[in-house]
């Protein structure tokens, strides 16, 4: 997706360690416009197939979500990073988080995520791919069917993807990242 990519070189900023800041329009404010540019490429991915849900998790992944959504006027699921009070029938597992550097549970209810749902998991970021297995176990447990997983921004050097597609997920990033670093951000051709 060439005008996601061009926006990264633009105003992504790359770190050591393989850190992609892009929150300046992804994942703190918001690009509107980029954001349903991104929910009509994922429409053209995955708009074919027989699914009845969009699940995503909170909460940067709820915006492409959200435009995916609307786009096959189909309801958004979103799991929740804390366990609320007033949820019933509650799915939940635990996820690791690069980012904050701890483990956390994540929940959602049964009666949004069931065994006649074929879903969709959008997210920004697919780096070690934990929250994706997260998500696939919560698949699991409710018996709904998945049917792929679509990242914004895949970062190719770290294992997630890898291991969803090892694993026969179908997986789709709108931008895939070989390499990062101080001031470099290469692209997967």
């Amino acid at each position: 997706m060439k005008l996601l990519k061009n926006r990264i070189l633009k105003d992504g900023k790359s770190y050591e360690g393989g850190i992609l800041k892009v929150d300046n329009f992804i994942n703190h404010q918001m690009d509107p416009i980029l954001m349903k540019s991104i929910g009509v490429e994922f429409v053209r991915r995955f708009g074919n197939l027989p699914i009845n849900k969009i699940i995503t998790i909170e909460a940067s992944g709820i915006a492409p979500a959200i435009m995916l959504g609307y786009l096959l006027e189909l309801p958004v699921v979103f799991v929740k990073k804390a366990i609320p009070k007033t949820m019933d029938n509650m799915l939940s597992t635990t996820v690791y988080s690069f980012t904050k550097d701890r483990n956390y549970t994540v929940s959602v209810s049964g009666d949004f995520l069931t065994s006649d749902d074929k879903v969709v998991f959008i997210d920004d970021f697919l780096a070690n791919g934990n929250a994706a297995m997260g998500i696939y176990e919560l698949v699991k447990q409710s018996g709904a069917e998945l049917y792929g997983m679509g990242f914004i921004i895949e970062k190719c050097f770290q294992e997630g993807g890898r291991k969803l597609r090892e694993m026969g997920i179908r997986v789709e990033s709108l931008a895939r990242i070989k390499e990062l670093g101080d001031n470099k951000i290469l692209f997967e051709e």
